[in-house]
């Protein structure tokens, strides 16, 4: 893992379901039962979906988080990624791109889920 994405998963995303309220609204009936009827919403890294392999994704909101480097803003990676996004739009699934810099400008704040 690069840094921003180190800092994502163990800043953020690796806790997700302990940092959530119990049985949110918004996850009724998506998210898998946990222990004592919590809903668990649970965030994987690397995760292969088609034939592609995922930086992180929550499968509970059918979300795909990719961290971009530099070498996605090459006309290149440009076209690989759009052409991989409309592969994963096509799975239904939402695909939300950060970039290497706003990783770490992001989740340097404190986040409240209350």
């Amino acid at each position: 893992m690069t840094e921003p994405e180190k800092k994502l998963w163990y800043g953020f995303l690796r806790g997700l379901q302990d940092r959530l309220p119990l049985n949110p609204p918004q996850l009724r009936g998506k998210a898998d039962e946990g222990s004592r009827g919590r809903k668990r919403l649970r965030a994987y890294r690397q995760r292969p979906i088609a034939h592609f392999i995922v930086d992180f994704y929550i499968p509970a909101l059918k979300l795909v988080i990719e961290v971009d480097g530099e070498s996605h803003f090459t006309d290149e990676g440009i076209a690989y990624d759009k052409e991989r996004t409309e592969i994963l739009n096509s799975l239904w699934l939402s695909v939300l791109r950060f970039t290497n810099f706003e990783v770490p400008q992001q989740w340097n704040r404190k986040v409240s889920y209350k």
